[in-house]
């Protein structure tokens, strides 16, 4: 019994021959493969920098908001005319476990927008009056707002008992008034009373309105209306200020802790998840059309690829390989172009994501689903550009190709 013959490149086709095949076929020509590769090296490599560099930030972001909104809490009374939290709040609140300083603060509509000057003096180049927001602070505040003094100091228990005189201003306020310098003991005039300037508040991480603001002691407040406090800044330790949130109401008004609205920070994962979503919505559209370009760069060169080779396809059909196999070898060429540049793609996003870390001296977050998923998606964008070709390859009749 003879057995049956199978022709070259039939049905039993190796598929080491196949792979052997492809190869060749792309280091035929290797400057073209390079250069029909870039458009998927530079899409993967958008990719994984895209989500490398946004699961850092996020994560820095995260170290940030810790270090600062996540441990500030904000008590606020209402503007009904009760006097539900008193000017001792400072005193109240350090006692409680977890708060690291407290500040009380009195601003109210008729403080926002007083008149203030620094001299009596008129001055034809400068604008003599600035309006500026009063506003009645503890000593404590420097702490609470996290700030600190640019010039002179803050006024402290003595200023208050002693019922001084003196402002403090943020530094905006002190730049629009014309104070620089304090060993003078300049004056501001309000409702034509002199204020002894003592000190310059900046670099405000809290409450940066009071940049623009006058800062009196309590007692000069009643000056000004500024008798009953309107809020309370709490800083705390890190995570507790979900429960001085629950604990500052009762210690400032027991009898009316219902009435007072009490502000916490949102979960840092919240933030975290925010900006990583952000980021990633803004920069992996970019990503994806590098891919698309990456992908018609592919099939653009595979086509050239087939017409160029139509004899060879032509002898090869004619010598007994099946249109499968001339779909297959295309098929496959295409996506080692493909994979390969989802490999080198990973690889110089894994590298950008460190470099970048480095430059920022963050912690580099890297998934290392990603590393391996980036490959994969290149050699997807490759099979799916060579599809059209591959089948137009296999339609080719031998007669025409080879004639």
């Amino acid at each position: 019994m003879n057995a049956k013959r199978t022709p070259p490149g039939g049905d039993r086709t190796d598929a080491r021959d196949l792979l052997a095949e492809a190869i060749a076929g792309l280091l035929a020509r290797p400057a073209r493969t390079a250069l029909t590769a870039l458009g998927t090296v530079i899409g993967i490599t958008t990719l994984v920098v895209t989500l490398g560099v946004a699961a850092t930030a996020g994560n820095q972001i995260v170290g940030r908001f810790g270090e600062l909104t996540a441990t500030t809490v904000t008590v606020e009374a209402p503007d009904n005319g009760d006097r539900l939290i008193g000017w001792d709040a400072p005193g109240a609140l350090t006692r409680l476990r977890g708060v690291v300083s407290a500040a009380a603060i009195a601003q109210t509509g008729e403080s926002s927008g007083l008149a203030v000057r620094s001299n009596t003096l008129v001055d034809p180049t400068r604008v003599a009056d600035q309006t500026l927001a009063v506003v009645a602070a503890t000593p404590e505040l420097p702490d609470a707002a996290h700030g600190r003094l640019l010039r002179g100091r803050f006024f402290d228990a003595g200023h208050i008992a002693r019922r001084d005189r003196v402002v403090v201003l943020g530094e905006d306020a002190a730049r629009m008034l014309g104070v620089a310098r304090l060993e003078n003991l300049p004056a501001v005039f309000i409702r034509g009373r002199a204020y002894t300037v003592i000190g310059i508040l900046g670099d405000l991480k809290r409450e940066r309105v009071l940049s623009t603001a006058v800062i009196v002691p309590p007692t000069i407040g009643a000056d000004f209306g500024l008798r009953d406090v309107t809020r309370v800044l709490i800083g705390t330790s890190l995570g507790a200020a979900d429960l001085i949130a629950r604990q500052a109401p009762l210690a400032l008004s027991p009898a009316h802790a219902a009435e007072l609205q009490v502000i916490v920070p949102p979960t840092p994962t919240r933030a975290r998840d925010a900006v990583q979503d952000d980021v990633n919505g803004l920069f992996l559209v970019l990503g994806l059309v590098s891919l698309v370009v990456g992908a018609v760069g592919i099939a653009n060169v595979t086509l050239v690829t087939v017409m160029e080779r139509v004899a060879e396809i032509g002898l090869r059909r004619a010598l007994g390989a099946a249109r499968r196999h001339i779909a297959a070898q295309f098929l496959l060429e295409s996506t080692l172009v493909g994979l390969a540049g989802g490999v080198i793609g990973a690889s110089l996003g894994i590298v950008s994501v460190v470099a970048i870390s480095a430059a920022r001296q963050w912690t580099p977050l890297l998934d290392i689903r990603l590393a391996v998923a980036a490959p994969v998606a290149g050699a997807l964008v490759g099979l799916l550009a060579g599809l059209y070709p591959s089948l137009r390859a296999a339609r080719l009749e031998p007669v025409e190709a080879l004639r």
